[in-house]
């Protein structure tokens, strides 16, 4: 087929416009793809829906996580003979669903700035208008907004946002030492230097202090399928927040993928590209207890002897054993120096660890805070440092 040919009438238009509405909702997308879906549409037609729908995906999508995000934009995109026009008037039926259909927020976003808006008899279009320079509501809502729940232009500002939060820990006092005022012990052999310019004369006594050092962090993050808007937003703003602090990063759903590599650079940007290519089994399963075990016979030595803060980003909604888990959790107990749960599942009032796998860290770790938005990430911090102080 010839891109522009008279005798295709409008599928390419078709084609091309769904493309363009997956590129606004975030999959990577060019115009070789494009061009592969529509050869890839004339080649297997449009009589039957479900081979339109798995022709495109094959084309068109190339990474894990955007599945769900092509499902939802090709069910709302050749749905409606109105969405569409002409191109699926003669395979979709014409009854109109009884509630409206839920969609991921860049899916809707996407739908609308290409003017693609569902109704229902009932209810009318919602159109959300994002002002980047936000007034104070504005800023208030984003700042309380749960991260699953943010559109894609939201999620984008809030991905840049959370990269200037700090995250300023307590340091602790080190084996090493060094000369000060004030200090635990004497510096002799300091005071004898200066009892010899003084004609033996010692006027004062030197003393030593213990260096302060930053405490070192073990970062392991949940990327499964529910933890899939907060796995990005955690990753980018540790990566900036801990800067300068030694850190070693790990990403763990159906198995362990280390993160040092990416997390050595220093753009952001760069470490979140690779390491969406290192991670093989994102938006997948969680089975935690199989990949501390991982952790345990693979990169032990990534706990520096019992000062390490391990820093546990997961809903707790393991697949895998209790036994497992509950044994690599005490092992890890063992090996660190405090052990925090960050759980974004305490947006929710009233939330109790009553999941297996939930109900064993809970029992384990030292602490469980909430990351579910950016006020909770500016309070991180000071509710570290509370939790470090009784250790």
């Amino acid at each position: 087929m010839i891109l522009g040919d008279a005798r295709s009438g409008k599928l390419p238009d078709h084609i091309t416009a769904f493309g363009r509405a997956l590129r606004r909702a975030g999959v990577p997308m060019d115009s070789e793809r494009i061009a592969n879906a529509i050869i890839a549409t004339e080649l297997v037609g449009i009589e039957h829906r479900e081979d339109l729908r798995a022709a495109l995906e094959t084309v068109l999508v190339s990474r894990q996580q955007d599945l769900a995000v092509f499902g939802e934009m090709f069910e709302a995109f050749f749905r409606n003979p109105e969405l569409a026009q002409q191109l699926l008037a003669q395979m979709l039926p014409k009854a109109a669903k009884a509630h409206p259909v839920k969609r991921k927020a860049r899916v809707q976003e996407a739908l609308s700035v290409a003017g693609l808006k569902a109704r229902t008899p009932n209810q009318g279009e919602t159109e959300l208008k994002f002002d980047a320079a936000m007034t104070a509501s504005d800023q208030h809502r984003l700042r309380h907004a749960d991260f699953a729940g943010l559109s894609a232009s939201e999620f984008r500002l809030v991905e840049q946002l959370v990269r200037d939060i700090p995250l300023p820990l307590p340091p602790v006092r080190s084996r090493r030492e060094r000369a000060a005022a004030r200090g635990h012990r004497p510096n002799w052999a300091r005071a004898l230097q200066e009892a010899r310019r003084h004609d033996g004369e010692l006027l004062r006594v030197p003393m030593m202090s213990r260096r302060p050092q930053p405490l070192p962090l073990l970062i392991l993050v949940d990327i499964s399928g529910s933890m899939e808007r907060y796995a990005r937003l955690l990753l980018a703003f540790l990566h900036q927040a801990t800067r300068g602090t030694p850190r070693t990063a790990f990403a763990f759903g159906t198995e362990l993928t280390d993160l040092r590599a990416a997390f050595r650079h220093r753009d952001t940007d760069q470490m979140l590209e690779l390491a969406n290519a290192a991670i093989a089994d994102f938006a997948g399963g969680t089975r935690l207890g199989a990949s501390l075990a991982q952790l345990r016979t693979q990169h032990k030595r990534s706990l520096v002897g019992r000062r390490t803060v391990v820093l546990l980003i997961t809903d707790g909604l393991d697949t895998g054993a209790p036994e497992t888990l509950e044994e690599e959790l005490q092992w890890l107990g063992r090996h660190s120096r405090r052990l925090l749960w960050l759980n974004p599942l305490l947006r929710f009032d009233g939330y109790a660890p009553l999941a297996r796998g939930a109900s064993v860290l809970h029992r384990h770790a030292h602490g469980m805070l909430a990351v579910h938005n950016l006020s909770r990430l500016e309070d991180l911090a000071r509710s570290m440092a509370a939790l470090l102080k009784c250790g």
